[in-house]
């Protein structure tokens, strides 16, 4: 079973969109993203360095036209599968879950790209409310990592699997974490704006609840494997429902590998920009044939990935 999954914010890299203009219709189709986010996406994608690039309200558009640059070259032309044939489940890392859920089939292009536009706006607006961030924390004790982010008052924002949580708060609580670790943890700052996926994006869930107000999306055609619990969901309105209170809740990405786990998952592609996903596949997914999709070379070896299981879709229906 192949999975197709789409990074977080973090992932973004200066000039990480600058060999994908050499594609024909790129810079037309950044060009019209761009319009619909308010931002030159070719410009920050290209000239920007990494502290313009690490506004939320830029970052978070940036990756979703990144994601759904490559899923286009992935699915696009004519000659291409429909994700539906090839792939047994989507998911996206935090902001990763809007193009997800057009690869999936329950939103179109520009519906994630505005969805974007204002999830990004909303959650930079009250990140700015108080100083804010998050830290990687990697390995140590789990009860004692608990414990020791229970006293300085983190969230738990993230759990990736693998003995690697994120932990989020006020910018004094991350620094006294950075000078009281845990024994045998590791602690890095992540190049992250704010207090992401926990109770200071509540603001922000009230903005997106307005800004889904008018759609109507589709029932995915592959099953849509969420942040929130690992459900793997098929009802286009619950995809929506919970891209939105995903803002100010927990990214459980532990349960979404959990899920690739039992339904069977062989191999995994990243879309653009791809690595920290993979990377994280790497070491909860062993044994699973892994893609990582950061430059356009990387397409050849993801289209012969999607033809294999193209081929063997064919021969199970045969």
């Amino acid at each position: 079973m192949l999975v197709l999954v789409a990074p977080g914010q973090g992932s973004q890299a200066p000039g990480f969109l600058e060999p994908w203009l050499e594609l024909p219709g790129v810079a037309d189709r950044l060009g019209d993203w761009s319009e619909v986010v308010g931002l030159d996406l070719i410009r920050y994608g290209t000239e920007a360095d990494a502290d313009e690039i690490r506004n939320t309200a830029i970052a978070q558009p940036l990756l979703v036209a990144g994601a759904l640059l490559s899923a286009h070259e992935l699915f696009g032309a004519e000659s291409a599968p429909a994700p539906a044939r090839v792939l047994g489940a989507v998911a996206g890392h935090s902001v990763g879950e809007l193009p997800a859920a057009v690869v999936a089939g329950a939103l179109t292009e520009r519906e994630a790209m505005a969805l974007v536009a204002r999830r990004a706006s909303a959650m930079a607006e009250a990140a700015s409310v108080t100083e804010t961030g998050m830290s990687a924390v990697l390995g140590g004790d789990p009860d004692e990592v608990a414990a020791t982010l229970d006293k300085l008052g983190l969230t738990v924002a993230n759990n990736n699997g693998g003995g690697q949580l994120v932990a989020a708060g006020t910018l004094e609580q991350l620094a006294a974490l950075f000078a009281d670790k845990p024994d045998k943890a590791r602690v890095l700052p992540l190049k992250v704006a704010g207090a992401f996926h926990t109770t200071y994006m509540e603001p922000a869930v009230a903005e997106m609840e307005r800004a889904v107000a008018g759609l109507t999306p589709a029932d995915p055609g592959v099953p849509f494997v969420s942040n929130a619990d690992g459900a793997a969901l098929t009802d286009g309105a619950e995809v929506l429902r919970r891209l939105v209170a995903q803002v100010s809740s927990p990214v459980r990405w532990d349960l979404c590998v959990e899920t690739f786990q039992q339904m069977g998952a062989t191999a995994l592609i990243e879309l653009l920009p791809a690595g920290t996903l993979a990377s994280l596949a790497r070491r909860n997914l062993p044994g699973v044939t892994r893609v990582a999709i950061k430059r356009p070379e990387q397409l050849e070896s993801a289209r012969a990935l999607i033809a294999e299981y193209a081929d063997r879709a064919h021969e199970t229906a045969e």
